[in-house]
């Protein structure tokens, strides 16, 4: 009786937090044709020999990505998500490792790192690892917005 009890107040409580959030997040595979969202989007993101393993990501308007990036590198990698202004900041930036922020997580060896980021305006939107020669190696994609 007892596991069935604990069993009921766990789904009451997963369907509560699907209720308050709109939508359960949606885990998705990048790079297909489909746009992701709107809502809530869980998208991972590979890093093998200096790659990311997701280089163009569509998204509508409205979506919430949450990027799970997994470095699988022996070296330190970043993800840092956004305009124009933010990566002319990390280029010209030298700082080896990020605070939380959304937008932007480093990511040691054979670590996972999170960050979440909404697109909300139609255009595409730059992601890249800034740590030195990392660009220049092609370390980077897009999302489009829309």
């Amino acid at each position: 009786m007892r596991r069935w009890v604990a069993a009921a107040v766990v789904g009451v409580v997963a369907g509560l937090t699907v209720a308050a959030t709109g939508s359960a997040i949606e885990r998705a595979a990048a790079g297909g044709g489909r746009a992701l969202g709107p809502g809530h989007v869980s998208v991972d993101v590979g890093i093998d020999h200096s790659r990311f393993s997701v280089e163009r990501l569509r998204v509508r308007p409205g979506t919430v990505v949450r990027f799970v990036v997994t470095n699988d590198d022996p070296i330190a990698h970043e993800l840092v998500v956004g305009d124009d202004d933010v990566h002319a900041r990390h280029v010209a930036g030298t700082e080896a490792v990020h605070p939380p922020v959304p937008g932007e997580v480093s990511v040691a060896p054979g670590e996972v790192g999170v960050t979440v980021v909404r697109f909300e305006a139609p255009g595409t939107v730059r992601f890249a690892c800034h740590l030195p020669g990392h660009l220049a190696y092609g370390m980077e994609g897009e999302v489009v917005v829309g």
